[in-house]
């Protein structure tokens, strides 16, 4: 009978803690979103701070966030590592820490990021699309084009990605593949002088 008691009061007790956890968890995001708000990050992350533990995910998530809009990379990158960790399969993390890496900048990271997110989710527009911009910057151009066949085989009639892969494929001296982008592309803005331009050079 003791132990059966000792039981139900070790559950009330829990269940209270929980109630109570979650109740100042509510409290400091809500309050942390007002301070966001009004541009005081510093001030949103100190409040989120009060409930922080390092194995809370959601927490980390948001104070990467916070310390990225404050100006505070390296501290932002640190809290998207922990929810990484912690969920190692979030792209909505990995997309997150993409942008204090991109602005320090660390682009092989960035790089990392991505090819990670496509493992999860290899059909990830956003992703495809991005990491193909990331290979044709640096002139990675047989890259650029993978990813980016990727992409239009999903967003066939996409302005952005047609032209990129028509100037892709100009540099990969594809001179007929880069027309059919370019002339695409111009079904969908007629008159964009940079398509015109590179379909001029595609003949």
């Amino acid at each position: 009978m003791k132990k059966i008691i000792t039981a139900i009061l070790f559950a009330t007790v829990s269940m209270v803690l929980n109630a109570q956890d979650f109740a100042a968890q509510k409290k400091a995001f809500s309050d942390s979103y007002g301070l966001e708000a009004s541009k005081l990050y510093d001030r949103a992350s100190e409040v989120l701070k009060l409930v922080y533990s390092e194995t809370n995910y959601d927490v980390n998530l948001r104070l990467g966030w916070l310390n990225y809009m404050a100006g505070k990379y390296t501290d932002a990158i640190g809290y998207y590592q922990k929810a990484i960790a912690i969920s190692p399969n979030s792209i909505e993390a990995r997309m997150g820490i993409v942008y204090p890496l991109s602005v320090i900048p660390k682009w092989e990271d960035v790089t990392k990021q991505y090819l990670e997110i496509l493992k999860i989710d290899p059909k990830n527009a956003t992703v495809n699309y991005r990491i193909a911009l990331l290979y044709y910057n640096t002139k990675d151009y047989a890259n650029a084009k993978k990813y980016l066949d990727a992409f239009l085989q999903c967003y066939p009639f996409d302005f952005d990605a047609l032209s990129l892969a028509g100037w892709n494929a100009l540099k990969l001296n594809q001179k007929a593949d880069a027309k059919d982008f370019f002339q695409k592309a111009l079904l969908n803005r007629p008159e964009d002088k940079a398509t015109l331009n590179g379909l001029e050079l595609s003949k």
